[in-house]
């Protein structure tokens, strides 16, 4: 408990550090806020597009693709904002031996990858995200109740959780590779595939896109249950964070397995 209250502390400090910058750099964050709205607009004109012309997909309608679009994008949202500086792993400090600065200081290093920094960007995920449901329960797709608003918020853990593993794991490849951007950036690519019901996908995306890198898991799947009636929270949520405690644990081993690898950089 000590350990944590100190830990709490820290966070706290390393998250006031990183608001200062933000403060300097508030043209970058609105830009970056704008991008991500474009982008998601995109996505969501993409939908109505097809759905001119099909009335529906796999006998899911618009209404119901928009809560599953908007599914994926909160816990999406929720490992952009808090875990982002992974990416930085991947890319640049393994490769220039910035890592060493993690390794000299008595805290966890994991702790010290993903407090290092916040992506103010992924509050135009979670607006997005949150704005569509809105949209989609104003349809009457799902019927509220206490139960499936507490499934709700565990899911959408879950499923922030699982997206992290997926980007701890690749970007872990760094401490042999040097460089596992390019690794990470191809497998974080298929987590458009989730905003889709899988069952429109060929056999071998859905295995790949549940088993192996599961992605399948952070959206469809358990927005089936808000959305299908007779679907049972624990094949669905249950197994999300089922899923999401094995794939963090495989993750983190790795990347504590990486990081007795690591060999800093030469001159």
């Amino acid at each position: 408990m000590k350990e944590l209250k100190r830990y709490g502390r820290l966070y706290k400090v390393f998250v006031a550090q990183f608001f200062k910058y933000l403060v300097q750099s508030r043209v970058d964050f609105l830009i970056g806020l704008m991008g991500f709205f474009l982008t998601q607009a995109a996505g969501i004109a993409f939908l109505y597009l097809v759905f001119e012309q099909i009335p529906t997909l796999a006998d899911w309608t618009l209404p119901q693709l928009i809560f599953i679009y908007g599914f994926a994008q909160i816990p999406r949202g929720l490992d952009h904002l808090f875990t982002d500086n992974i990416w930085m792993v991947s890319w640049w400090y393994v490769v220039n031996g910035q890592f060493d600065r993690y390794m000299l200081r008595p805290m966890n290093l994991f702790f010290q990858v993903i407090c290092e920094k916040l992506q103010p960007d992924a509050l135009g995920e979670l607006m997005v995200g949150i704005l569509l449901l809105a949209m989609s329960l104003s349809n009457g797709v799902v019927a509220i109740s206490g139960t499936k608003i507490i499934l709700f918020i565990i899911s959408m853990i879950a499923g922030a959780v699982i997206y992290t593993s997926i980007k701890l794991l690749f970007a872990s490849f760094a401490f042999w590779m040097k460089v596992s951007g390019p690794v990470l950036y191809t497998a974080y690519q298929l987590a458009d595939f989730a905003k889709y019901p899988t069952e429109i996908y060929a056999k071998g995306i859905r295995f790949i896109i549940t088993w192996i890198i599961p992605f399948g898991f952070v959206a469809y799947l358990p927005a089936s249950y808000f959305l299908k009636p007779g679907v049972s929270p624990w094949s669905t949520i249950g197994l999300e964070c089922m899923l999401a405690v094995v794939f963090f644990a495989i993750s983190y081993g790795v990347f504590h397995f990486g990081t007795k690898a690591y060999e800093s950089a030469g001159n």
